[in-house]
């Protein structure tokens, strides 16, 4: 297929019907008011991706509960009806271009760096993280050591994302997406060395995954079947950009074929290359995803020009393109590929002293363009 077939013809995502096939994957930028309504600024940065022509927008994790969910100050919430309709102008904003909207819900476990609901972060096991909290999140120093979650606690999870997704759907948004990638507190279940349960949420692989399918038959109770409902995964985590599931390919085998028949629309995979080897040879992560559980699959990682999109759809076997830094410095980065145009480089120093909206904006225009591949 040409590049225009792949990445510009209209897809299918669960029952959603999108104009092309490129996502804005969900980036933290830690610019809500402090009370977790949407910030001044936040309406203009989703309109541009929206008037750049990317058919999806997947929002920054929003945090779903007033108990331990909470991962950043300054982070966005849907913890509260105040919260969810402060986004009820950027939803219409970014729909009235034709772009859909999807909520991603996050708790942020372990790796809270802020809770104004909560002096201290709960996990499933009290196993202090590894790495150290992020300045451009506006962390600083060692993660504290978590709370181990009592089966109570787990409950308030459930329900707090159930909360939030009914939430986003009564605010007008077009799905939602749990979050269990990148070493949040899903993925702390999920991960062996952060879980250490003896309870029906540890042990073997089968009971660390619960809290996925538990979540997911809560938030379809609340949403209902015609709603759109998906989940992030990845290997890597923010405080361990080495990890990789220990059984290899057993492991997605059981993770994706499981999640595959729990209620969910769509897979959404992020890795730091989308074309690499999950574990050092062999498939990608994605195309295992999409191997294992037949549902359409949104993936996400490395991916700079209009012909590496082109050739994930192929040789990746991806349903959607996710797009992030390089969506950071070129907004209308679909328009951009249509035309055949020239893209600015993405800078780590959009994200200096941090990743929130006034520093990217004061930068963008400072980055350096490049040559577009088309």
């Amino acid at each position: 297929m040409t590049n225009s077939e792949n990445l510009f013809s209209a897809g299918q995502l669960g029952k959603l019907l999108t104009s092309n096939r490129l996502v804005l994957a969900p980036m933290t930028r830690v610019s809500a008011l402090e009370n977790g309504n949407v910030g001044p600024l936040m309406a203009e940065y989703y309109n541009e991706f929206a008037a750049g022509g990317f058919g999806v927008i997947i929002t920054e994790g929003l945090y779903t509960d007033r108990h331990y969910s909470q991962g950043y100050y300054r982070q966005p919430g849907l913890s509260s009806n105040e919260q969810a309709q402060s986004w009820q102008p950027i939803i219409q904003s970014v729909q009235e271009h034709g772009t859909k909207i999807i909520a991603q819900l996050m708790h942020a476990g372990a790796l809270s760096s802020y809770n104004r609901f909560s002096e201290n972060s709960a996990a499933p096991s009290a196993i202090q993280p590894k790495g150290k909290q992020m300045p451009l999140y506006y962390g600083s120093g060692d993660y504290s050591q978590p709370l181990a979650m009592s089966v109570n606690d787990i409950d308030n999870v459930l329900q707090g994302f159930a909360d939030a997704a009914r939430r986003a759907k009564d605010a007008g948004f077009d799905g939602v997406e749990i979050h269990g990638a990148n070493g949040y507190l899903l993925d702390q279940f999920l991960t062996d060395y952060t879980n250490h349960r003896e309870d029906q949420y540890g042990g073997d692989l089968r009971n660390r995954l619960r809290i996925y399918t538990d979540i997911v038959a809560a938030v379809r109770a609340a949403v209902g079947d015609d709603f759109l409902v998906g989940v992030r995964f990845s290997q890597k985590k923010v405080n361990d950009s080495q990890y990789c599931w220990p059984t290899a390919e057993d492991a997605a085998r059981e993770i994706f074929s499981v999640i595959a028949v729990s209620g969910i629309d769509f897979l959404h995979i992020t890795e730091p290359d989308i074309g690499q080897s999950a574990f050092n040879e062999g498939a990608s992560l994605v195309s295992l995803a999409k191997k294992y559980s037949g549902l359409s699959v949104i993936g996400n990682g490395g991916v700079v020009t209009a012909e590496q999109a082109s050739a994930s759809f192929t040789e990746q076997q991806v349903d959607f393109l996710a797009l992030g830094k390089v969506a950071l410095a070129n907004p209308d980065w679909p328009n951009l590929a249509r035309l055949g145009g020239a893209i600015k480089a993405f800078d780590p120093a959009m994200f200096t002293p941090l990743a929130d909206l006034p520093s990217a904006r004061d930068y963008a225009n400072k980055s350096v363009a490049v040559c577009f591949e088309s």
